[in-house]
């Protein structure tokens, strides 16, 4: 899968990074419920077995650096070679690598979770069932998978980014159900959904799944 969709959003996350960087600085800091969603999914991996954790489309690090503190071997991948830089400057200490969810480079069942935070946003409705799809390939059985979104049925248009440079990027809200849905499409089972800030113009949502099969099992 891959389209001008991909190397806009590599190429406008390239151009933003360090104002993108700026924007997320201190954000968990602000937001309970998400530091909460992180606990939760880092006990669940703890739980499974413990093991490599993934952060697809991890940005500057910052949720990375943040399970890692949580006792997760987490290491971060993403599109933007921009943000992988920013994220080993300021976090040496940890694996980052470029890549991206549409063609993950990780072998059959070998991370013990995975982490997808507010980073499906870009990615087309027709291609979300394949990116879930690859997730599922690379979770051990029963890995946790936690992924973050905004809600809605919208795709919003960006043009300028945080730094005032030109930017592409469409940013899609999806509906609680559509995602439920297509992660049991693709083999996932739901152990739970919370709903962010549903009073605001742009709530949220994060949905903890599981991969099939046991863990250490088949």
């Amino acid at each position: 899968m891959s389209g001008d969709w991909l190397s806009d959003t590599r190429a406008s996350y390239d151009a933003d990074a360090p104002g993108y960087a700026e924007v997320v600085q201190g954000l968990l800091d602000a937001q309970p419920h998400l530091r909460a969603g992180l606990a939760l999914f880092a006990d669940l991996v703890q739980r499974a077995g413990g093991g490599p954790v993934a952060d697809v489309g991890c940005g500057p690090g910052y949720v990375t650096r943040h399970l890692r503190d949580l006792g997760v071997d987490a290491f971060g991948i993403d599109l933007s070679p921009g943000m992988v830089a920013l994220a080993r400057r300021d976090h040496p200490d940890v694996r980052f690598e470029v890549g991206t969810m549409t063609d993950l480079d990780l072998a059959d069942g070998s991370v013990a979770g995975l982490l997808a935070f507010w980073s499906v946003i870009h990615v087309p409705d027709d291609a979300v069932p394949g990116v879930l799809t690859g997730f599922r390939r690379v979770l051990r059985p029963g890995g946790p998978l936690l992924v973050g979104f905004p809600v809605g049925d919208e795709v919003d248009h960006t043009s300028r980014g945080y730094t005032g440079r030109p930017v592409a990027i469409d940013t899609h809200r999806r509906p609680l159900r559509t995602m439920v849905g297509w992660l049991r499409d693709a083999g996932f089972s739901i152990e739970a959904t919370t709903a962010l800030r549903p009073d605001e113009a742009v709530p949220g949502a994060l949905v903890h799944a599981r991969a099939p099969g046991t863990p250490g099992g088949g």
